[in-house]
């Protein structure tokens, strides 16, 4: 699903974000990827969601070597990642339902479809009730919840989630990655960056650790897949 080979990131001003980074996440796997702040794990998620480009080598997402990707297949290929970020980035001044909406209302999906798809996925987070309301009068973990059912809602192959329990208490971090583990469990590739290593240390999923821009380690089990580059 995701393959990075020998990728480079260097922002104006020389900083280097990412260095000489190899690694990937086949098809229905579900990892987590952790280092210290300003490791670079932003930047890696930015380079799936196509909202930044290598410097050198290769990004390839569902076969494609989206590094070379023209701009008017950007929107095509953004279609196959949902992103959930820590702050949310939600519309205060729309409700639940155009929240989780908007992603198809840019798409150009029908009125009817979309409201059945974004029952659909507020159900999935348990949120069906609260679909008219304003995310502002919502706790944090049910705000997050609303950042999750916008990124599911067009039924991604891939889930990126960047520090999804950071603000959250430990019983609502346990039932966050409980969400992502339930649609990994449905072939849903899932990639999360956290710094909270005593929060996964007990689950069954593979890591990769960056420390200073580059991959210090990496314990997700390869995976057989027929990948190409395009």
């Amino acid at each position: 699903m995701i393959q990075f080979h020998n990728v480079f990131k260097r922002y104006p001003g020389g900083h280097e974000a990412l260095a000489d980074v190899s690694l990937r996440l086949g098809i229905g796997q579900m990892a987590f990827l952790t280092g210290h702040s300003g490791a670079g794990k932003s930047t890696l998620l930015k380079l799936v969601s196509l909202i930044e480009r290598p410097t050198r080598g290769q990004v390839l997402l569902d076969g494609v070597n989206i590094g070379n990707l023209r701009r008017r297949r950007i929107p095509y290929m953004r279609r196959k990642v949902g992103v959930i970020f820590q702050d949310h980035r939600l519309l205060y001044d729309r409700t639940v339902f155009d929240n989780v909406a908007l992603p198809l209302i840019i798409a150009g999906y029908r009125h009817q479809e979309i409201g059945k798809r974004v029952r659909a996925s507020l159900d999935k987070v348990g949120l069906l009730n609260k679909e008219r309301v304003y995310p502002i009068t919502l706790s944090g973990g049910e705000q997050q919840r609303i950042g999750i059912a916008r990124a599911v809602v067009n039924k991604p192959p891939l889930l990126l989630a960047d520090e999804p329990t950071g603000n959250l208490d430990p019983e609502l971090s346990r039932e966050i990655m409980g969400l992502f583990e339930s649609f990994n469990q449905v072939g849903v590739s899932v990639l999360i960056a956290t710094h909270d290593l005593e929060r996964i240390a007990d689950m069954p999923y593979g890591v990769f650790n960056l420390k200073d821009s580059r991959l210090l380690s990496n314990t997700v089990p390869a995976l057989e897949e027929n990948d190409h580059v395009a």
